[in-house]
């Protein structure tokens, strides 16, 4: 799928949300075996990243990963222009604003949830990007920060960004404590307020809506799309990729053949002897694979296998194809009845 293919006002949309040191492109690769049609992210950008530093590494993708989708972080409204704009021209089918992280590091530089205080700056990044721009620019935020948590906060700054022109917002559908809670706890502490998310697609009939937070299955996700126009999911996808196994059919009526396990690994092979070549270590790839076989017989020593030879001076990919010894094939067995 090119970018121009992808339209965001598809019917249903399914994404896999855009997680630090988690999703590069190498768990993206991955994670494009699996399913066809779910929007992949990246890891949070930062503008000054993309200005001031390897702009090549932070934009560098496949076109397997295609639909795929870059987020930045960042408040100035001509660095993000600019960046946007470097998106566009790498390819990506879509620009998305971090308006919801909430890391000291990130508040530190005036970005990520600590935006939410000021929908005016919001606005005008939005406004930037898409003057240099022709793909879409969204944006991911909260419910609300600290005490400004009221339905009447988050109606304002929804108000106030789709007047900007966003066409679309993917909610976190908790709050943020900007201190006193660390980012994972952020992630599980705040409690999780799902009608809000569906009140705010109730009160911007026009604006299309996605939900994200706490999803662990596609049935869950099957229920949200209910009520708003796209789910994304993140910690359960990378923790049991498999999930995704039946998300084109599920999710996107697309009745494709999904590769198994076992398959999944083989076609991955010839992508890990480049990036090998390339310089990329074992252990950096084989980490985002370890969830594969989660809740399969054999699932652990597959692990461990990894886990424990992965790292080691030399080594190929030839412990895959080990590691895949330890785990059962159904669809092998199959063939042979």
């Amino acid at each position: 799928m090119s970018p121009s293919d992808f339209d965001i006002h598809n019917a249903h949309r399914l994404s896999v949300a855009p997680m630090l040191d988690w999703t590069d492109r190498d768990c993206r690769y991955f994670l494009r075996l699996i399913s066809k049609h779910t929007l992949l992210y990246t890891e949070m950008v930062t503008t000054g990243a993309l200005i001031h530093g390897q702009r090549q590494r932070f934009l560098d993708h496949d076109v397997s990963e295609f639909p795929l989708a870059l987020q930045l972080g960042g408040s100035d409204p001509d660095a993000l222009a600019l960046c946007a704009k470097l998106g566009e021209q790498a390819g990506y089918c879509e620009i998305n604003l971090n308006v919801g992280c909430p890391s000291d590091r990130v508040q530190s530089g005036r970005f990520g949830a600590c935006l939410m205080e000021y929908p005016k700056l919001v606005a005008e990044g939005i406004i930037a990007m898409q003057s240099q721009v022709s793909i879409p620019v969204t944006v991911k935020t909260r419910l609300g920060i600290d005490e400004l948590d009221s339905y009447a906060f988050l109606y304002d700054f929804i108000a106030q960004i789709t007047q900007a022109g966003c066409k679309m917002v993917i909610l976190h559908a908790r709050k943020a404590w900007l201190s006193g809670l660390s980012p994972k706890e952020n992630r599980d502490v705040p409690p999780l307020d799902y009608q809000r998310v569906y009140d705010i697609k109730r009160d911007f009939p026009e604006l299309h809506v996605d939900i994200n937070g706490g999803i662990h299955t596609l049935a869950q996700a099957q229920e949200h799309l209910n009520h708003v126009d796209g789910v994304m999911m993140g910690r359960a996808i990378y923790h049991d990729p498999y999930l995704l196994a039946e998300a084109d059919r599920l999710i996107f009526k697309q009745h494709t053949a999904t590769p198994s396990r076992h398959e999944v690994i083989e076609y991955m092979l010839p992508y890990i002897e480049r990036r090998m070549a390339q310089g990329r270590p074992l252990k950096s790839i084989t980490r985002h694979l370890l969830g594969l076989f989660q809740s399969q017989p054999g699932a652990k020593a597959w692990r461990r296998h990894l886990s424990e030879n992965a790292h080691k001076n030399g080594a190929g990919i030839d412990v895959l194809q080990h590691a895949l010894d330890l785990v059962s094939d159904p669809s092998a067995a199959m063939e042979q009845e």
